[in-house]
């Protein structure tokens, strides 16, 4: 695996060094791209780094990127001249592993991809309500049951983000944080969501079909 680690960040550099054509066309930057000129905006830091700092800040909870998703973009944003390879005097820890930092180039990419509509615009398509929806021809006591699995697995989650609350908030010292923000926001999706469970199964007996169903 390690060797692995260090061939992708050979690579990266690589491109870093020599920036190609696609760098001045321009290329659409993903949700992995940003989330990397972001966290390398903050500190310098090489892929094996990002890769910590993004499980330690629990990143598939906000953003969908995998560890192979780091490497790809690291070169693809090396390619594009919005980060660029650091000289480093810190002792090498294992294999030599490259050190990557935004450009002025990706800080403004990163502003302008910021200012995008789309941000406010989506709706999320929860799996769950689309359990509801096809709901209908399940087995008997089947709802009763997914409701409860998803009552529990909603109250585990809760106690974790609470926990995750309090340690950003021992990290940052002060309620005025983004990842504070974020983490309350969860927090306060997930009780919505038990009340309405709660509402849901006291409604049960009561469910029934369309009285007045309109088909094309």
């Amino acid at each position: 695996m390690r060797k692995n680690h260090n061939a992708e960040a050979v690579s990266v550099r690589r491109h870093a060094e020599r920036p190609g054509k696609r760098a001045r066309r321009g290329l659409a930057l993903t949700t992995p791209d940003l989330v990397l000129l972001s966290l390398l905006a903050e500190r310098p830091m090489h892929g094996y780094q990002a890769n910590l700092e993004l499980e330690r800040r629990e990143i598939r909870d906000w953003a969908g990127i995998s560890r192979p998703q780091v490497y790809y973009s690291l070169e693809k944003l090396a390619r594009a001249g919005m980060i660029r390879t650091l000289e480093t005097d810190e002792p090498a820890a294992g294999p030599e592993r490259s050190t990557f930092e935004t450009t002025a180039k990706g800080r403004a990419a990163l502003a302008d991809a910021l200012e995008r509509e789309e941000w406010t615009t989506q709706r999320e398509r929860p799996p769950f309500q689309t359990w509801i929806a096809l709901s209908w021809p399940a087995r008997p006591g089947v709802f009763e049951k997914q409701i409860e699995r998803r009552r529990k697995f909603l109250e585990h989650e809760l106690e974790r983000e609470k926990e995750v609350l309090r340690s950003i908030q021992e990290e940052v010292g002060h309620p005025y944080h983004e990842a504070v923000w974020m983490v309350s926001f969860v927090i306060e999706q997930f009780k919505l969501e038990v009340r309405w469970l709660r509402k849901l199964k006291r409604e049960l007996p009561r469910r029934a079909r369309a009285q007045h169903p309109s088909y094309a």
